[in-house]
């Protein structure tokens, strides 16, 4: 069950299917520079409290989950051969990139073609991918970012670098999603999923970002456990 598959290893262009474009490191470091951080409401204590909320929630989470991942590890592997987790790079607080893993849930050629977002009923996810899709289960070794600090339980979702770049000229402000750590589960997330817009998601962030507060967390938190459980916006 050893290995993982780096989704950022395949990239051809084809006019089929919709690609991240390219962009350059003076325009990256240029986008990074404007993150407006005044829009970011909270204190030291707010931080500090979801710190505490961080490691002990990805704690539990990783005792509760860790047998899970290897069952449906064992099950990714017999249905393909391939391999069990997913690499990827995605944009963290103030556009410090590092790499999440997931249990993959797409064949190993689902890039083949270059990068795009998952449609709805997406060929390229396996059976189990659908599965672990609906119930976020391919989301649970996230819980090691969260715990080492990369990530946080609540926040934007973290995008990758080309996507969070395109969508910042084709929307201007989507980069100010990066002035707060990404998380698992967020304000978007519980609002939409991933059948959201990038321009419904920049709307949903921005509005965690001006507003966070312990009782908008325990509202996301109790929204996604509804979320997980009825898999509502997955693809």
């Amino acid at each position: 069950m050893s290995g993982y598959y780096n989704g950022d290893t395949e990239k051809q262009n084809n006019s089929d299917y919709p690609v991240a474009k390219e962009n350059n490191a003076e325009t990256f470091s240029s986008d990074i520079i404007n993150i407006d951080y005044s829009l970011v409401k909270g204190s030291f204590l707010f931080d500090f409290y979801q710190r505490i909320l961080d490691i002990v929630l990805s704690l539990v989470g990783l005792i509760i989950g860790l047998p899970i991942i290897f069952i449906f590890g064992i099950l990714i592997k017999i249905e393909d051969k391939g391999p069990v987790l997913y690499k990827q790079e995605r944009l963290g607080k103030g556009g410090k990139s590092f790499y999440i893993y997931k249990l993959r849930s797409m064949r190993m050629d689902a890039e083949k073609y270059g990068a795009r977002w998952a449609s709805k009923d997406d060929p390229r996810i396996t059976k189990i991918g659908k599965f672990i899709r609906k119930t976020r289960i391919d989301e649970i070794p996230q819980l090691f970012n969260i715990l080492i600090g990369n990530m946080g339980i609540i926040g934007p979702r973290p995008e990758r670098p080309n996507f969070t770049m395109q969508f910042n000229k084709e929307i201007p402000g989507f980069v100010n999603r990066l002035a707060v750590k990404p998380g698992l589960t967020g304000w978007a997330q519980v609002n939409g999923g991933y059948d959201i817009t990038p321009e419904e998601k920049l709307k949903e962030d921005i509005y965690y970002i001006k507003h966070r507060s312990f009782l908008l967390d325990v509202n996301i938190l109790l929204r996604t456990v509804k979320v997980v459980f009825t898999g509502e916006g997955a693809r």
